[in-house]
């Protein structure tokens, strides 16, 4: 019994997202592009990188749907590892986020169940900007 591939998993759910492209990530795994934009990728490891906004980030970490990244923690990149199939609608709600954020979408029907809403911490206008 091998290691479950998670890439291939989201890769097949969300490449029938409005523009998303799939493709080989460079250090390993499957990026995830909106346009040019990368909204995120899968590492081999099971572990899911997204760029997001550094307010986003800090409100995602502190309501536990992420983790900060492991090298770049004080960065807009968030980590989510993915330990079995019951994490995958968590990380596509992170993808759905990210996706939608990126395309400038307003109100979003999710397409797998929640886990919980983040939680705004307070108003950081100046943290709104990307990372």
């Amino acid at each position: 019994m091998g290691t479950p591939d998670y890439g291939a998993r989201l890769a097949e759910l969300l490449r029938h997202w409005s523009d998303m492209e799939v493709l080989p990530h460079r250090f390993g795994g499957v990026e995830f592009r909106v346009g040019k934009r990368e909204i995120g990728h899968v590492h081999l490891s099971g572990v899911a990188d997204l760029l997001v906004s550094v307010r986003l980030r800090r409100d995602l970490v502190a309501a536990g749907r992420a983790q900060a990244h492991h090298t770049l923690p004080h960065s807009g990149w968030i980590s989510f590892r993915l330990r079995s199939e019951h994490d995958v609608p968590a990380v596509v709600e992170l993808f759905r986020l990210n996706y939608e954020r990126l395309r400038g979408a307003g109100q979003r029907t999710p397409p797998t169940p929640m886990l919980g809403q983040p939680q705004l911490l307070a108003d950081r206008v100046a943290d709104d900007l990307p990372a």
